[in-house]
């Protein structure tokens, strides 16, 4: 075992040059004592004498040894001077004090201290001058107790990456075991090499030819990667089949994962090996091989949860003696990762894509808990191309959207018993609007409002248009919490009601279409906010936000009285009208259906809201035959699910 050496008093030998006596014409020391600490501190002491030895020989030591903390920030300075008193015939001696400062980061650095020997050495003979100082070169001017032959050793220790937590602190994204599947070209012949891996990226569903390539490219003894997948969960793939090839390798490893594959997949991201564009943008926080969040809230929150890396610096003997160990001369603990906490129910979130599984065509499930603005759920189907169609989704919200139309005609004095004409169709500049096909007979003509809302009539809605001006539609919607942004924590769309519309794009507005957008998250903040009594902000991710039961309404914002009767109009489309087959489920219920035509009319947005006690959700499919008969079938299959 190697254990840290004392610096010794360094004994000037005998030397090759001639030693001046000391007379007071002799320099100073000073000058020869920081051009030694300033050459080491730019690592370069080409301007710097030497005794016995000469400067290309120090720096070939210099370079060796300093290298792997050559791109660290330092100084050298002279922190202390001490000259010798000499007797007659002796040579004149000091001794310098050098201080380092490593910044080995923002927080830590490594200080300490050597000491170096100066020598007057005299003129050569037949040389001008007074002569010159000249430092003693020993192994520990450089670090303290280091000998010939001796090296550093920096060791980067990575910080524990912190998970992303649900709801309760629910664990969500935690280490899991996973395969890493590639070709090891340590256990095949060059000959082998793109055989193993053509084969292999058959078996795993890759490029054949890329990953040849890259194959070919990497080092004679690499381990080149072509897939990472779930331990429980291999997504199709036969690892056996995989093993079975001659030179292929599968790794046991742990990542930090969710609980299953979807699980809202296009929210919290992906992690893996930091890229090259990563590394660069990081200014030396992040260096290759570091674990870092490729996307969503892990790229997001990155920093907060991959931590600060420590680093461990050591002396490494030169091998001479078998006992020898390295010795830690400076170390920095890591910082851990902290938590990131988010307000997703597991088992709720779970629920929603088990409902969504089976879809063909983007479609998402948003769930809110009206009391505190909470997600529970944003899940979002697999057919949307890994994008988080639940809290991004730009689409017409249709007949959902008759919420905040009917919200504007009770602050112009309707009531749910007020009379509104329900035709088959209406015209507005020459357009003509129509009910969705299957429209009641019984709901059509001169109706109550209530039972207008219930039925979803289109023409009832277009009809007050100029009782409800574009203005007042885009305030009414804003009071629910559509078109307002909120500290979600995450990247979302909240909507947009223009406030210009006019003829029959207000028409259009007034049943949720035109250029009203919506994402499903926005309808959700909809049904939460006539759940709660007032608008909702909706959160996704604590903290740093504070509960909306907290904050103090705005001017315009939903009271409790508008509320009530919204509930109770939403009441009736559950009891009496488009949403009856939520009847048999338990609570306190509500809802309103959604069809929004686009394209050439011919295929339709499908969505539901509804609310279920202290639950708020909304369903939307981006291709469907209508709110009713699409929709409606997920929204009862998850508020039905056992874990919601």
């Amino acid at each position: 075992m190697r254990h840290r050496r004392s610096v010794a008093v360094l004994v000037l030998p005998a030397l090759a040059l001639p030693l001046a006596a000391c007379t007071p014409d002799q320099p100073s020391p000073d000058g020869a004592a920081a051009a030694l600490a300033e050459g080491i501190a730019r690592a370069d002491v080409s301007g710097v004498a030497f005794v016995d030895l000469d400067a290309t020989t120090v720096q070939d030591h210099l370079d060796a040894v300093l290298e792997p903390v050559a791109d660290v920030e330092h100084t050298v300075e002279v922190e202390k001077l001490t000259v010798d008193d000499a007797e007659d015939g002796d040579a004149q001696r000091a001794t310098a004090t050098l201080a380092y400062t490593w910044d080995m980061s923002d927080e830590a650095a490594w200080e300490y201290t050597t000491s170096v020997d100066l020598a007057f050495v005299e003129p050569a003979e037949g040389e001008d001058g007074p002569g010159e100082w000249a430092a003693v070169w020993e192994p520990d001017v450089l670090v303290p107790d280091l000998q010939d032959g001796d090296r550093l050793a920096v060791e980067r220790v990575r910080a524990e990456r912190a998970e992303i937590l649900g709801a309760d602190d629910a664990s969500i994204v935690a280490d899991r075991p996973v395969y890493r599947i590639g070709v090891d070209k340590t256990h095949v012949d060059a000959s082998g090499w793109e055989s193993a891996a053509r084969d292999l990226a058959d078996v795993v569903g890759i490029d054949a030819d890329a990953y040849a390539e890259q194959v070919a490219g990497a080092g004679e003894k690499a381990f080149v990667e072509a897939i990472t997948v779930r331990t429980q969960d291999t997504a199709g793939i036969d690892v056996d089949d995989a093993r079975a090839i001659d030179g292929v390798a599968v790794i046991d490893d742990e990542l930090p994962l969710a609980p299953t594959r979807e699980f809202a997949r296009p929210i919290l991201g992906r992690v893996g090996d930091a890229t090259a564009e990563i590394v660069d943008e990081s200014e030396g926080e992040i260096v290759a091989g570091d674990t870092v969040g490729l996307s969503g809230l892990q790229r997001q929150y990155d920093q907060q949860l991959r931590g600060a890396p420590g680093v461990s610096i050591s002396v490494v003997p030169d091998g001479s003696a078998e006992d020898e160990e390295p010795v830690e001369v400076f170390a920095v603990d890591p910082v851990d990762g902290v938590a990131l906490s988010t307000t997703l129910r597991p088992d709720m979130q779970v629920a929603a894509e088990q409902v969504l599984a089976d879809q063909t065509t983007p479609a998402a499930i948003v769930a809110i808990e009206p009391s505190t603005g909470d997600v529970l759920a944003a899940a979002s189907a697999t057919a949307g191309d890994g994008l988080s169609t639940a809290t991004t989704g730009q689409y017409a919200p249709g007949s959902t959207f008759k919420v905040a139309s009917t919200l504007a005609m009770l602050r112009a004095g309707l009531t749910p018993d007020s009379t509104v004409s329900c035709p088959e169709t209406i015209t507005v500049d020459g357009r003509e609007f129509q009910n969705v096909p299957g429209y009641p007979a019984d709901a059509l003509g001169d109706v109550p409002l209530r039972t207008a809302f219930a039925n979803s009539c289109n023409t009832a809605m277009i009809g007050q248009r100029d009782t409800v001006d574009q203005q007042a539609l885009h305030d009414a919607a804003a009071s629910l919490g559509l078109g307002v942004e909120s500290d979600l924590g995450a990247p979302a769309y909240f909507g947009d009601v223009p406030t210009d519309s006019q003829g029959t794009d207000h028409a259009a507005s007034m049943i949720g279409q035109g250029r009203v957008l919506a994402s499903p998250l926005a309808m959700a903040t909809v049904a939460a906010s006539v759940s709660a009594g007032h608008r909702v902000s909706p959160v996704l991710v604590h903290p740093d936000v504070q509960s909306v039961a907290d904050e103090t309404p705005d001017a315009g914002d939903l009271t409790e009285d508008e509320a009530a009767t919204l509930r109770s109009l939403m009441a009736s489309v559950v009891t009496d009208g488009s949403a009856s087959d939520l009847q048999d489920l338990p609570g306190e219920l509500g809802a309103k259906t959604g069809t929004a035509q686009y394209d050439d009319g011919s295929v339709a947005h499908a969505w539901m809201i509804a609310t279920q006690d202290d639950l708020a959700v909304a369903v939307f499919v981006e291709t469907g035959e209508g709110g009713s008969v699409t929709a409606g079938p997920l929204m009862h299959a998850f508020l039905d699910a056992p874990n919601h």
